[in-house]
């Protein structure tokens, strides 16, 4: 489990995250939501130790992390950050072979091979894994980015806004295998998401949050209701069931 106590973070005099302690479950997706500017990605980068907090401190499994040595915490969290972006060419199997580095520091063994060659199929990138990153549709990239953080191994998988600049089809493929790893793979995903209707559909839980604080927390039916969402969204928010989903239907609200 990643327990959050008390964590805050300051630019200047002004609290971009204020005081948050939740829990986040293991073996399930959990969603954060909210408005921009609500502390979503600031949040989930002090998680995954990218930017340091102000105050308050984060523990997996009891062992605060910034304790950790670099390596033993790498090979217990991956992270997907908002932008990817590669100052050299690299294939898909050379980016996928990246998420071996904490293990084989560079130099992989046959069962880092072995490892990779999974996560390319699991992420159906076999056929296309000597094609360069530059060559790629923002989907294909973005599979092969996560096929990266599945050839990690690790436990807990941080996601910042994975479906940026995703057509519908290419997120909804995203989504499903997100939810595939937590289903078939027993990971954790913790996912910044600005789409309510995906953080429904394919949550367990979900952290809403707004002005810096977590305002709602709870599995995802108690979340996804039209009361509490007008209070994270500060608009009204009908919501309609169909084929066991809540979906929200706020374009003309």
């Amino acid at each position: 489990m990643i327990t959050v106590r008390s964590l805050s973070k300051f630019y200047g005099k002004k609290p971009v995250v204020k005081d948050v302690t939740i829990n986040i479950q293991p073996g399930k997706i959990t969603s954060f939501i909210g408005p921009n500017g609500a502390g979503k990605s600031t949040l989930l980068s002090m998680v995954s130790r990218l930017l340091d907090a102000d105050t308050g401190e984060v523990l997996i499994d009891q062992s605060d992390v910034r304790r950790m040595k670099s390596s033993d915490f790498a090979k217990r969290v991956s992270i997907l950050k908002q932008s990817n972006y590669m100052n050299v060419r690299l294939t898909i199997r050379e980016l996928v072979s990246f998420g071996r580095f904490p293990y084989s520091k560079g130099r992989l063994t046959e069962d880092d091979e072995r490892i990779v060659n999974q996560s390319l199929e699991y992420m159906h990138l076999t056929e296309m894994q000597d094609s360069f990153l530059d060559e790629l549709s923002g989907g294909q990239r973005q599979r092969a980015f996560i096929a990266m953080v599945i050839a990690q191994d690790t436990e807990y998988i941080l996601l910042d806004e994975p479906l940026n600049n995703l057509d519908m089809k290419h997120s909804v493929q995203i989504m499903k295998i997100i939810r595939r790893l937590v289903d078939e793979l027993g990971k954790t995903v913790v996912i910044v998401l600005h789409d309510i209707n995906f953080a429904s559909v394919y949550s367990d839980r979900i952290v809403a949050m707004k002005d810096g604080m977590v305002v709602k927390d709870g599995p995802t039916e108690e979340i996804i209701q039209s009361q509490a969402l007008s209070e994270i969204y500060d608009m009204e928010i009908p919501i309609q069931e169909m084929n066991n989903c809540r979906i929200c239907v706020y374009f003309n609200s």
